[in-house]
């Protein structure tokens, strides 16, 4: 398989290459079973697992802002892992499952915390596998922050994929509150702010309400109820401290950061350009956000699971 990718030409921007994939190329049903796992601080979170042979690798993926097991990347990766015969899961953020959450927190960019307990318990389940972990946009920041902050405590997961994390979160929310992107801040707001709504009916007086719903754009949004939730002082706070740019040089399990220089929501000039020796920095010119469609006729969500499934490979015994 070509590890360079190349993007179609009908396809000829960033924002073609992140919409047209979400939404309009066809990803694989997936049939998965669910379990519900009581947390730390007695809230619960869905995962939905794909089951395979129990001597086969498991692969792990947290999903981006308001994504889901349903998202296109999510069923692709999934079919992919099931054709191989291997297993694996889809672990939902709290409150992404379809279901409202209980705990007054939702989930956040930096939530190494939230990575650790949840990659832990399912290396116990999962006996002897081989464990992968992989993460998209909000997910992928999320896992490259434990990987770096875990350091060798992480080494019990073979390799690791984050593909369109927003590395510096300050520029990325920057780049999301201006122009075209607005839309895709709009999106996230659909949704978010009908769950912060009821989180309101579960905990009155949580967050300013009015605030709340006055927000547009992710600042806005951040300063009033994501940091001040999950511990930060402000958006700014925020940002800088979740950021996974601070910690790609304390990584020490092999790890490939896949980030579109056409990405939308993070511009190129702001990748980070060294890493440790353990991470691969691939940064193709084309993608979009967690785009990558592949140049078949018609085209399809396929590149992006065979790219990571091949890094992941490459760790195996055999690979």
């Amino acid at each position: 398989m070509p590890v360079s990718y190349f993007s179609p030409i009908w396809m000829p921007n960033g924002h073609f290459q992140t919409i047209i994939p979400a939404k309009l190329l066809g990803s694989p049903r997936v049939s998965y079973r669910r379990e519900r796992w009581t947390t730390p601080d007695d809230d619960f979170i869905d995962l939905d697992f794909v089951d395979g042979d129990a001597s086969t690798p498991f692969v792990v993926l947290f999903h981006g802002l308001e994504g889901n097991s349903d998202s296109h990347y999510a069923r692709a990766l999934m079919a992919e892992v099931r054709s191989r015969g291997w297993g694996g899961v889809v672990v939902h953020f709290r409150g992404c499952s379809g279901e409202l959450n209980l705990a007054p927190r939702f989930y956040h960019s930096g939530d190494s915390a939230e990575i650790d307990w949840i990659l832990r318990r399912l290396h116990q389940q999962q006996g002897n596998r081989i464990l992968f972990a992989c993460g998209v946009s909000l997910g992928g920041n999320a896992l490259l922050r434990w990987l770096g902050e875990s350091q060798q405590q992480a080494n019990f997961i073979r390799a690791a994929c984050a593909v369109s994390a927003p590395l510096d979160l300050a520029q990325g929310g920057a780049a999301l509150g201006s122009g075209f992107n607005r839309i895709y801040t709009s999106v996230f707001l659909r949704t978010l702010k009908p769950k912060c709504l009821a989180k309101l009916t579960q905990h009155p007086g949580l967050f300013d309400r009015n605030k709340m719903l006055a927000a547009n754009n992710l600042y806005e949004f951040d300063n009033v109820v994501t940091a001040p939730l999950h511990g930060y002082q402000s958006t700014e706070d925020y940002w800088h401290r979740a950021s996974a740019k601070h910690i790609l040089a304390d990584i020490t399990l092999p790890t490939l950061v896949l980030n579109a220089r056409n990405d939308p929501f993070l511009p190129g000039r702001y990748l980070p350009q060294s890493a440790s020796a353990q991470v691969t920095l691939d940064y193709p010119p084309q993608g979009g956000h967690v785009g990558f469609a592949g140049t078949g006729f018609p085209a399809n969500n396929t590149w992006l699971p065979k790219r990571l499934l091949h890094f992941l490979s490459q760790t195996l015994p055999h690979g």
